[in-house]
């Protein structure tokens, strides 16, 4: 595996709650609290979009139906930055196409109100889970990303040859540069990367790539 930095304190994990309705957003705050679980509550989709920090963990219970911006307006944005943040759709005029549109978009869950207060803290119990795990693989890929972009031009056109498969005098005629040249460049990027083994940093780097290469 790669190295981790020390972690820094531990992230407590929110609920958002994004909805028109006042007493729906304070009655499950209330809810959430009775159980130990902070929340944040927004009345429109902008205010929500303005605070959202994608470094905390959270999820997301969303209405469907608000002005201006729609609970669906909010999941395109979110899918737009590539947010991680588990989502739950609430909707007092849900229907099977609404709830196909929101699971097909990313979303882990869809309830029609008036819902069932345990029911529900079950949802978000296993949505906070999911965002926690989430969090922690997002940390994981933004640390490994810094750490490539700290690398010289020249360690990368090596670091490129490695991941495509290419023992050193391979990438040294490539690079038209001496065996022993790539060897080192090879060692710095080992140990810039944090890497345990050859091995092990390409596949790191791979899903790093791969996550961040454009959907096609």
């Amino acid at each position: 595996m790669l190295r981790q930095s020390p972690p820094a304190a531990t992230l407590t994990p929110i609920v958002y709650i994004v909805d028109d309705d006042s007493g729906m957003r304070t009655s499950l705050a209330w809810l959430l609290e009775s159980v130990g679980v902070k929340s944040v509550g927004f009345a429109s989709a902008s205010e929500f979009l303005n605070a959202f920090d994608p470094s905390v963990p959270a999820c997301l219970v969303l209405d469907v139906r608000m002005p201006e911006q729609s609970g669906f307006d909010v999941q395109v944005e979110l899918n737009r930055q590539d947010a991680s943040l588990p989502i739950i759709f609430v909707s007092g005029h849900g229907d099977i196409p609404m709830s196909v549109r929101a699971m097909q978009n990313g979303a882990i869950d869809f309830v029609e109100k008036p819902y069932n207060s345990q029911q529900m803290l079950d949802r978000v119990q296993r949505a906070l889970k999911l965002a926690t795990q989430r969090h922690a693989v997002d940390q994981k890929r933004r640390e490994l990303r810094k750490r490539i972009e700290s690398l010289t031009a020249r360690e990368k056109e090596v670091l490129r040859g490695v991941i495509d498969g290419k023992g050193s005098k391979r990438i040294a005629t490539d690079l038209s540069i001496s065996v022993k040249t790539v060897d080192v460049h090879r060692a710095s990027i080992k140990d810039k990367l944090g890497a345990a083994s050859i091995a092990m940093l390409v596949r790191e780097v791979m899903a790093v790539w791969d996550h961040d290469a454009p959907a096609s």
